[in-house]
C-alpha cells in the first residue's frame, strides 16, 4: 500500500500510513485498530465495511459478495487517502 491517510468515520481517527502493508487490514492492525475478520483472504466477508471516500484496489477479485460502496479490508489496498465507516 502506498503512502495514504486512513480516516475512521466513527471516531474521526486519522491514520498516517507511510509503511508498506499487504492489505488495508494489515495497515489498520499495525496501528492498533481492532477489526473483525476471519479468513484474511476475501472469502467470508466478516471484515466488510463501507468506503466513504477514496478508492481501493484488489490484487484479485474477492469471492465474498460485496455491495456498491463496500470493501473487504482483508484483501484490498488503499489508493491514496480514504475514509471508511469504522
Amino acid at each position: 500500500m502506498a503512502h495514504s491517510t486512513i480516516t475512521l468515520r466513527s471516531t474521526g481517527t486519522r491514520i498516517d500510513c507511510k509503511e508498506q502493508h499487504d492489505s488495508l487490514l494489515d495497515a489498520l492492525e499495525s496501528h492498533q485498530v481492532c477489526v473483525e475478520y476471519q479468513c484474511r483472504e476475501g472469502y467470508c466477508g466478516a471484515c466488510r465495511t463501507r468506503l466513504l471516500k477514496g478508492e481501493v484496489c484488489y490484487a484479485s477479485q474477492p469471492l465474498a459478495a460485496i455491495q456498491q460502496g463496500e470493501i473487504l479490508p482483508c484483501c484490498c489496498q488503499a489508493k491514496g487517502d480514504i475514509e471508511i465507516d469504522m
